[in-house]
């Protein structure tokens, strides 16, 4: 059978890096596998709905290269895409659960249920609707036929899963190996709400069935509902696809699964694009096969030392064995030092195409050359492409100031008569390739430290000791404006 895997996301606002790392993991195994990576919306919860979230998740993925094979947009053979679109097809198989005595009616009320709690609590009890108690509580179970047919017409009521007291659950998880579960610790379930609509459980279970779902890869997070979906695949006769259940991606600081919080807290993104005022990686200049890259090795390992990986060859190297159990902290400067290596190897010109609205801050009047000169130059100090704003400023801006420490440590060796002999070799015409040779000449009878001359000639054009190669900058800059630097430097030291 071929492989098929889904991602099922509810609109309900921004997809977190959490489940963004998921749908990689889809993907990556979908793709290892010759298979087919699937996006279902999961909408049932209306009130929960956010207005924007599912496009938002459709250009999230598309960003981040993992697009699916179908989903609303690009439907396939198993639709509708949206769960929302699907209600007729959970009543015909609430249906037959029903029939088949699997699942029953029940007409308790809110009331009546959260005051049998309150007394549970004070008995200081945990209520579950289940075995031990349905035939004392107000359900198909427990009533006759004909008072069940006089709650049926006057509703509201919903239907709740039958679950067999007495038995072991057994479920082979594809990362955490056989989990075994009592039954009674799993109660009776609601399948379909008093609305008339799915709860997720019931939905995904009929969805991925229908949708031919071999293998379920999620978040931890669902594991306490691994049982009670395992019942529903029994209930029904199904085969229940192979499930894999992915650690957390924990704070990187302190305990806990991370959070928005956190990162409007320590100032990284948990976003892959901007939802409202949270700008996500693409906006502060993640290449996206960088993200992607980073996110895959949030929970897995290759095995080997290598952790740089485009995306095909993290669909090589993919396995599923090596997906671990433990929770992965998240690591910003790590996923920096990624995006980073990931600019270092990529083509200069398609990086100023692709990512053009970050070189707004490039004056029109610098070519498309003398962008791609810039752009090399600096690109070895970017770690995010946000970055170039600040590192562009040195073509742009003279200085005003200049560092102070480097200033009182090179003072005595007379940083103006250097920087005035490199004036004089603008003024005579000498090319910036041959200043230093012309440069190293005239100190064979200064007897300078040659660090020293550099440090006033880089101080003099930048301000500071940090930045390229500065015969490169003087170069770019120009006869005119170098000259300009120097001589304001000079002027600086009266």
């Amino acid at each position: 059978m071929s492989v098929r895997v889904r991602f099922a996301p509810s609109p309900t606002g921004a997809l977190h890096i959490g489940g963004l790392r998921t749908a990689l993991y889809n993907y990556l195994y979908a793709k290892k596998n010759g298979g087919q990576f699937i996006l279902r919306i999961e909408d049932t919860d209306k009130y929960r709905k956010v207005k924007g979230a599912e496009e938002y998740i459709t250009e999230a993925l598309n960003w981040s290269g993992i697009k699916p094979d179908e989903s609303p947009s690009t439907p396939g053979d198993y639709g509708p895409y949206r769960q929302s679109e699907r209600v007729s097809i959970y009543h015909k198989y609430i249906g037959e659960l029903i029939n088949k005595g699997k699942a029953y009616y029940a007409f308790d009320t809110n009331e009546e249920l959260n005051k049998i709690r309150e007394d549970n609590e004070r008995q200081k009890k945990t209520f579950k609707y289940g075995t031990h108690n349905r035939m004392q509580l107000k359900n198909a179970l427990s009533q006759s036929d004909s008072v069940t047919k006089e709650f049926l017409k006057k509703g509201p009521y919903v239907v709740r899963l039958k679950v067999n007291s007495g038995e072991t659950i057994k479920i082979k998880d594809g990362v955490r190996g056989l989990i075994e579960i009592q039954s009674d610790e799993v109660d009776d379930k609601i399948l379909i709400k008093a609305d008339g609509m799915p709860t997720y459980h019931f939905a995904n279970i009929v969805d991925d069935h229908l949708m031919k779902i071999t293998h379920v890869i999620r978040g931890e997070e669902w594991l306490p509902s691994l049982a009670l979906h395992q019942l529903i695949y029994e209930a029904f006769g199904w085969e229940a696809p192979v499930f894999m259940h992915l650690p957390l991606i924990l704070k990187p600081i302190g305990k806990g699964k991370l959070s928005k919080r956190d990162g409007e807290k320590m100032g990284f993104p948990v976003f892959p694009i901007a939802w409202g005022k949270s700008r996500g990686f693409k906006e502060r200049g993640f290449l996206p096969e960088a993200l992607m890259n980073y996110l895959a090795l949030l929970g897995w390992n290759p095995g080997t030392d290598e952790e740089i990986f485009e995306m095909d060859a993290l669909i090589r190297n993919f396995d599923t064995k090596k997906i671990q159990k433990a929770g992965a902290k998240f690591d910003f400067e790590k996923a920096r030092w990624i995006n980073h290596k990931f600019l270092g190897f990529s083509d200069e010109k398609v990086i100023l195409e692709r990512f053009a609205e970050f070189f707004d801050c490039f004056p029109e009047r610098w070519s498309k050359k003398m962008r791609s000169i810039i752009y090399t130059l600096l690109k070895d100090r970017l770690f995010l492409l946000e970055e170039i704003k600040i590192e562009s400023k040195l073509f742009l801006v003279d200085p005003t100031e200049y560092d102070v420490k480097v200033l009182n440590k090179i003072q005595r060796h007379d940083p103006k008569k250097i920087v005035n002999q490199f004036c004089k070799l603008i003024k005579e015409g000498v090319p910036v390739k041959n200043w230093k040779h012309q440069i190293q000449e005239w100190n064979d009878k200064e007897g300078l430290p040659f660090g020293v001359i550099m440090q006033s000639l880089r101080l003099a054009i930048v301000g500071n000791l940090s930045g390229p190669d500065i015969f490169s900058i003087c170069e770019i800059l120009g006869n005119e404006i170098s000259l300009r630097r120097l001589e304001n430097f000079f002027n600086h030291q009266h």
